[in-house]
């Protein structure tokens, strides 16, 4: 039998490593715990629609919504569409006063002047004013944006109006400027504004200026731009950041509909990192599915996002259906009562959204982090490739060649690619080693439990061990991404895939090195056994079950991550929303239902003595729920205690399932065994 030793100085680096990436996590745990500020919003025209189809005041639906918990309403640019609609300033095609001409409804004596002099012509659009200050931030936008040429003013009524080139059409739906009175009316109202501008076409540093200027004064809680560029770009960007840092504005950042990262937006992450990433994620439900959840779903949904996926920037939508026996401004309030209560419950408070503090651990750690990863990675390395294994100093070389590639850039300066690196060897290497341990410590076990009892207590016993070591990759993975871009979710952590499969590969290589799938009495060692397994005559039978793991392997991963290439049935989803009611974090299903009975199983395997071949299959699928719990950890968006939970509940719940497995399958043993003596009795 081949003995495998683990070179002690090896193992030594990585428990120093370890303790440094845990001193990294209480610091990323200390700076998630300072970021725990939601702004619940609602759009500043949600809730005046929600007074006209209520028939109350605004100001009355302004107060209910204050009380109700609502923080931040967003204000977004003026166009003549709303203007039309509240009377403040008007837009006419020059087609239509020619129309009212001829029918006589034009009952404006100077207007039919202008008519008559051939002035009015019909592809132009006519703006008239009846509020002073609308009408000249709609003058001044209005030139900026389509230039002096194309806006011609002149005196009708006694009153300026403008002449605009433009078509109608487009126009009426063209953003003119952040109106100052509806910013001043929401802070009057005791919210704070979320200011939504778009960008203009060759913008200027003068422009830029003229849309913060309407600010001054006005109590801004964030900024989330509109369209597809943020206001500057390409080239102006410097000028905002100039801009924001002066008034102390937090950037939003939407969410992307995939729950990856952002929506696309030219700009935002230059953006983002000028402002040294005073930054916000931002969420809304999206407006086709909210009618079709049931109010319960939608605050709960509100819960899970905002603890789970670093959401800051609660952008709700109002609910234009009552629910059973309630009003509809009843249905709204209590809609948005129970979702501050259950944020409250949570431990979170309302108000701006709150921000990471500038976090950036020390090199010296990061570098250590760095040396543990690579003597990881040599220390598998050994446990595969018995000539390595006995020798120690080729062991020592390659750790010092690795270790000085990963560590020299930290020290030197950011290091992203190669802590990226680290996360993903990280995240595969380390469930790796956990069961390779557990596979070599049974193998140098020379007895076997006599009892079920002894026996469940061992197995559930090695679970744990081999979880906690696999938490170490979870630490070290986090430890080399902690920073506020990750967090923000700026920068993400690539090769999720990978670890789906990877970890299984590392640790069939390492058991086909230590046992015999064929049961061969002396082993046949790695190179061998994979010519056999390729010599081997296939059956159909055998081609039917290969292929009905291929599809179970297409499965598992096309499930995993964000862009899911195959939808999760309705009883999952139910099945997963109980356990994110019941518990703290829901425990993967990977984990909870697969790798950890699995675990079990394989002990159960190993104790009965079964094939060999039965046994490899099922420490392979002990391993994805070992990988599951280290790949948890690199969604930095999730805060380290929350992933962490998820881990343990996993393992505690997976236990329990695989307890009972085993137990049934005791229980069918001894059924057998009853059977085969009753049988033998009666011969």
């Amino acid at each position: 039998m081949k003995a495998f030793h683990y070179n002690r100085l090896l193992v030594l680096v990585i428990l120093v490593g370890l303790v440094s990436a845990l001193v990294v996590n209480v610091m990323r745990y200390r700076a998630e715990q300072q970021n725990l500020s939601i702004d619940m919003a609602i759009d500043y025209e949600g809730l005046l629609e929600l007074a006209e189809r209520s028939g109350e005041t605004p100001e009355e639906i302004f107060r209910q919504a204050k009380e109700a918990g609502i923080t931040s309403l967003a204000v977004y640019e003026t166009t003549f569409k709303k203007l039309n609609l509240n009377g403040k300033a008007s837009a006419v095609p020059g087609s239509k006063i020619l129309e009212n001409y001829q029918t006589g409804a034009l009952v404006s004596p100077e207007w039919r002047a202008l008519v008559e002099q051939g002035k009015i012509i019909g592809t132009e659009v006519y703006v008239t004013g009846h509020d002073a200050l609308t009408y000249r931030e709609v003058r001044e936008d209005l030139i900026r944006r389509l230039g002096a040429d194309r806006v011609r003013p002149f005196m009708v009524d006694g009153h300026e109006a403008l002449a605009v080139k433009a078509n109608y059409k487009s126009f009426e739906k063209m953003n003119l400027g952040m109106p100052t009175d509806e910013m001043k009316a929401v802070n009057d109202a005791g919210f704070y504004v979320i200011a939504r501008p778009s960008n203009y076409e060759k913008v200027t540093d003068d422009d830029i200026h003229a849309v913060f200027k309407r600010m001054d004064g006005i109590r801004v809680s964030e900024i989330i731009y509109s369209g597809k560029e943020v206001l500057g770009a390409p080239k102006r960007l410097k000028t905002v950041i100039e801009e924001c840092e002066k008034r102390g504005i937090t950037l939003g950042m939407i969410e992307a509909t995939t729950q990856l990262q952002f929506y696309q937006q030219d700009g935002l992450m230059e953006l983002a990192k000028g402002m040294d990433y005073r930054a916000a994620r931002v969420y809304s439900i999206p407006k086709d599915e909210q009618p079709k959840m049931k109010m319960a779903a939608a605050v709960e949904r509100w819960a899970n996002t905002d603890e789970e996926r670093n959401i800051r920037v609660n952008l709700m939508r109002i609910y234009e259906a009552p629910a059973p026996e309630m009003t509809l401004v009843e249905t709204n309030m209590k809609y948005f009562k129970e979702t501050k209560e259950i944020l409250e419950r949570k431990g979170f408070t309302t108000g701006p959204a709150g921000v990471f503090p500038p976090f950036e651990p020390s090199p010296v750690l990061r570098a250590l982090i760095m040396l543990g990863v690579a003597a990881g990675g040599v220390l598998y390395l050994s446990l595969v490739i018995p000539a390595l294994n006995r020798r120690p100093k080729l062991e020592l070389i390659l750790f010092a060649v690795f270790g000085l590639i990963a560590a020299v850039p930290v020290l030197m300066g950011h290091g992203g690619k190669i802590r990226l690196i680290a996360a993903l060897a990280s995240a595969n290497i380390f469930p790796a080693l956990a069961v390779i341990r557990q596979l070599d410590w049974i193998r140098g076990r020379k007895e076997r439990p006599e009892s079920l009892a002894r026996f469940i207590v061992m197995a559930v016993g090695a679970l744990f061990v081999t979880g906690a070591m696999a938490f170490a990759g979870a630490a070290y993975l986090s430890g080399s991404l902690s920073d506020v871009e990750y967090f923000l979710e700026v920068n993400i952590f690539r090769g999720i895939k990978l670890t789906f499969v990877m970890p299984i590969i590392l640790v069939a290589a390492a058991f086909l090195q230590r046992f015999s799938v064929f049961d061969s009495p002396d082993g046949e060692g790695l190179v061998k056994q994979l010519k056999k397994l390729m010599d081997m005559p296939v059956k159909v039978s055998t081609l039917m079950v290969l292929f009905g793991v291929l599809v179970a392997g297409v499965v598992f991963i096309a499930r995993s991550g964000h862009n899911m290439g195959m939808p999760v049935s309705g009883l999952e989803l139910r099945f997963r929303a109980f356990l994110e009611q019941a518990l703290y974090a829901r425990p993967r299903s990977k984990e909870l239902l697969i790798g950890h009975p699995a675990f079990l199983a394989a002990a159960f395997a190993w104790w009965k003595k079964w094939p060999t071949m039965v046994f490899f299959i099922l420490v392979l699928v002990a391993t994805i729920g070992q990988g599951s719990m280290v790949e948890t950890f690199a969604h930095m968006r999730t805060p380290v205690m929350m992933s962490f939970a998820r881990g343990i509940g996993g393992v505690l719940g997976g236990a329990m399932i695989g307890t009972a497995a085993v137990l049934l399958a005791a229980a069918w043993y001894r059924l057998m065994e009853k059977a085969k003596h009753m049988g033998e009795a009666k011969e």
